[in-house]
């Protein structure tokens, strides 16, 4: 019987920089909120933000650099980063990722997709592997959303966070565990105010000093982006479920973007995912927008809790609009060191 070709995850890693924000510390202390209703609407207690100077490039390295040591290699066809929050407007910021790590002369580029990038980047990876472009490609999901978040907004500050992480595809085949086995993307571009940076861009430069400081910084419509995610991630989860032909009670892992507890519970239970299924560590880390679901996946690799081949459900919804779902089995990989 011949195999099925896949894109096979054969290595996973992540990094969280060192400053380390709870509910109680400054300058969340100075808002007009506190640590119960803060847990209460987002579930979150502590998150990680960059010191000045650190960049999502630094992140993305230590990630990138984890994966591989994970996989067990030092080379790669691709390097493919998600970030909301490169290192500059340009040049990308994935070719010096791969330059930092080593890699030659790779074919490196980024992804704008929000918090539906490591979606978005994991499709692109399994594209150029299924093509036969690539054997082997580095996907990583990194922001420093603490540098374009405003310390003042209720809404945006207690929420965003940093940090990185990253997988390494490889050709293999469905049969697998870690195999990539379907991908289901969509986008709404009339939604695009639900979350936005409305200056710096080419529709208003920021060169020219007419933006208000608000105006540089990410600015989110919470309930409606709340019900736009539990109505998108849910419909986007159910396609993918039904394209691979699993029921939700068969999915015995569940990573859900780690946007906020209250979405993901949601989420879950619309789709009709088991309880123990469900995975995440919002509380810990924050929403790191498309670092968090491989931020989740090598926790849950280095707590070595669900095993190899186990069925597997990704899904997230982030601004623009956009939203993605992957179907998979479980990597068979050891802890990175």
């Amino acid at each position: 019987m011949s195999l099925v070709s896949a894109a096979v995850i054969t290595g996973v890693g992540s990094y969280l920089p060192s400053r380390l924000v709870r509910n109680t510390d400054e300058p969340l202390s100075l808002l007009d909120t506190d640590d119960e209703w803060i847990r209460s609407r987002t579930g979150i207690r502590t998150r990680h933000w960059v010191e000045p100077g650190e960049s999502t490039g630094d992140l993305a390295v230590q990630a990138g650099r984890r994966a591989l040591r994970s996989a067990e290699i030092t080379s790669v066809d691709l390097v493919v980063l998600s970030t909301t929050t490169p290192d500059h407007h340009s040049p990308g910021t994935a070719p010096w990722v791969a330059a930092q790590l080593g890699l030659g002369n790779v074919a490196a580029f980024d992804v704008s997709a929000a918090c539906s990038g490591f979606t978005y980047a994991l499709a692109a990876g399994d594209a150029w592997i299924k093509a036969g472009m690539a054997e082997r490609v580095l996907v990583i999901g990194a922001e420093a959303l603490s540098t374009i978040t405003d310390p003042s907004d209720r809404g945006t500050a207690v929420v965003f966070a940093d940090g990185a992480g990253a997988v390494v595809l490889q050709r293999g085949c469905a049969e697998e565990p870690g195999a990539l086995l379907a991908v289901r993307l969509g986008s709404d571009g009339t939604q695009k105010d639900l979350a936005i940076v409305a200056a710096g861009g080419s529709r208003w430069p920021e060169e020219r000093q007419q933006a208000a400081r608000g105006e540089r910084c990410l600015r989110m419509q919470g309930p409606q982006m709340f019900s736009h995610a539990v109505r998108r991630m849910t419909e986007v989860s159910r396609l993918v479920l039904e394209s691979v032909g699993w029921q939700p009670d068969v999915v015995e892992a569940f990573i859900g973007h780690q946007a906020n507890q209250r979405i993901l519970d949601k989420v879950a239970d619309l789709v009709g995912v088991p309880g123990p299924a469900r995975l995440g560590n919002v509380r810990d880390v924050g929403n790191t927008s498309s670092a968090s679901i491989p931020l989740v996946l090598d926790e849950v690799v280095r707590e070595k809790s669900v095993g190899a081949g186990a069925r597997t459900l990704l899904t997230a919804f982030g601004a623009g609009a956009v939203w993605g779902s992957v179907a998979m089995t479980w990597p068979d990989i050891r802890p990175p060191s």
